[in-house]
């Protein structure tokens, strides 16, 4: 993926909405947008079953954890996202016996 901003389409011309895993990255993130934006916090199960699916609804991807002076970083649609967190939390096709 190449350098990307909030709301600014992809290679494949799909928006992306960053999020970070912690709220210290999230508010340096806002402090290099500047203007009124700030970090706000959620848990898992909101952010998998009611953030991602609206973000899947609007066509947009997501940003994990954007970094540097000009928020670079990679993006994922929604299915991979969730796939990921099946395989951390070794849920559905991910998870492994034993």
């Amino acid at each position: 993926m190449g350098e990307r901003r909030r709301g600014q389409p992809d290679s494949v011309g799909e928006p992306a909405m960053p999020y970070w895993s912690s709220e210290a990255r999230a508010q340096r993130a806002a402090g290099i947008w500047g203007g009124d934006l700030r970090a706000v916090s959620t848990t898992l199960e909101p952010w998998r079953d009611e953030h991602l699916p609206r973000l899947a609804r609007e066509g947009c991807r997501v940003g994990i954890n954007w970094t540097g002076p000009r928020l670079t970083g990679w993006d994922f649609t929604v299915p991979e996202v969730l796939n990921r967190i099946a395989h951390a939390m070794r849920e559905g096709p991910y998870a492994t016996s034993g």
